[in-house]
């Protein structure tokens, strides 16, 4: 079981990276955890936490090296947190006792907003492809010509996870009301029917992240499941609709949205992949095929964008126009083209689409 030593990047960090140097833990640096159990449910979600921005998940060499390149960061849209480190990027020791750098749930999972760091938002602003592709240019790495293509087609905020030969990139998801979700990823490749069963997932995609070479304690295992079981969005800006159209918007979802959006956090169990009609690569793939999609909760929508599972529709207001649906489109966050599927809502009266934006905002 492995506990390792995991301290934040710090600009010392970056220096010696910079000039060539390895990575150095600071002096003093301990364990993760130390080894006692939490009592209370408090403590565990505070473990949780430890491990969610502490644990590594793997060495990362391309993160290695930009962090000598700050140019690099920058163009790959890694934000600072407010107190100038990278969240998500530590310093730990190796399997071999190496001081290398690593990367955690974090990276991914959390958002700067001003001085506020939002826990469980997905990282949009971080272009990863475009951060592994730089790497390869300015270093002579060798990199297969095809998975350079995919990576360029990636884009800030999407990523490819799944280990086949199929191109589907997804966006990376907040984590918010995964307690309510009948089953976990985008697939709904697992179905979750407690804690245990996040906590096993969560257990497995540590191993998986660093290629079977470590083992973490369940204890830290169940403690992640804790905490993000607590993730929820921030409070939603006070809304400018009356409460009238507040309501004829709640009532249109009700009537139109619910038979896909009917647990507590208007997610939902996995609907047929020809019935939603978006790209059906990561449904139909061989790494997490179902042939299903998972209605995602629908927490945090004003910030939640881009939408679908890959990203595809920018906005609130475009996933509800009829107008992306036509050959002749421009506006999609991939790129020019229809964005297919997903038309519940483009047919809705003018009143009655504001009516919904409006309320959905609101979440």
């Amino acid at each position: 079981m492995w506990n390792p030593r995991s301290a934040p990047v710090t600009a010392s960090v970056a220096q010696r990276l910079a000039r060539a140097e390895a990575p150095a833990l600071p002096e003093g640096t301990g364990p993760l955890w130390d080894g006692r159990r939490p009592r209370t449910l408090e403590g565990w979600v505070a473990l949780g936490r430890e491990v969610f921005f502490g644990y590594p998940l793997r060495v990362e060499v391309f993160l290695e090296w930009a962090l000598a390149h700050p140019g690099a960061l920058d163009e790959a849209g890694l934000e600072r947190a407010p107190d100038g480190g990278y969240v998500g990027v530590r310093v730990f020791q190796d399997l071999d006792g190496a001081a290398r750098v690593g990367i955690t749930c974090a990276l991914c999972h959390t958002r700067t907003r001003g001085p506020t760091l939002v826990e469980g938002e997905a990282r949009r602003t971080f272009d990863y492809g475009r951060l592994r592709l730089a790497y390869h240019r300015e270093t002579g790495a060798p990199v297969d010509p095809e998975l350079a293509r995919r990576m360029a087609t990636w884009g800030p905020g999407r990523a490819d996870v799944t280990e086949d030969d199929a191109e589907d990139p997804v966006a990376i998801p907040d984590l918010w009301g995964l307690r309510h979700q009948s089953h976990l990823t985008q697939a709904g490749t697992i179905r979750h029917t407690g804690p245990s069963a996040l906590a096993i997932r969560q257990e497995t995609q540590l191993l998986h992240a660093n290629h079977q070479r470590v083992r973490p304690p369940r204890e830290l295992s169940w403690a992640l499941a804790m905490y993000l079981y607590g993730l929820a969005p921030p409070a939603a800006p006070p809304s400018t609709a009356t409460e009238d159209e507040l309501a004829r918007g709640r009532a249109v979802f009700l009537r139109d949205c619910v038979g896909c959006h009917d647990n507590p956090v208007y997610g939902g169990l996995p609907v047929a992949v020809g019935r939603v009609g978006t790209h059906p690569a990561l449904a139909n793939g061989g790494a997490r095929g179902t042939g299903r999609y998972r209605p995602p909760a629908l927490l945090g929508l004003l910030q939640a964008g881009p939408y679908l599972h890959d990203g595809s529709v920018a906005t609130l207001e475009e996933l509800f126009s009829a107008e992306r649906l036509l050959a002749g489109y421009r506006l999609g966050a991939l790129g020019p083209g229809p964005v297919p599927g997903h038309r519940w809502g483009t047919a809705l009266p003018d009143d009655e689409r504001r009516a919904l934006l409006a309320w959905l905002r609101t979440r």
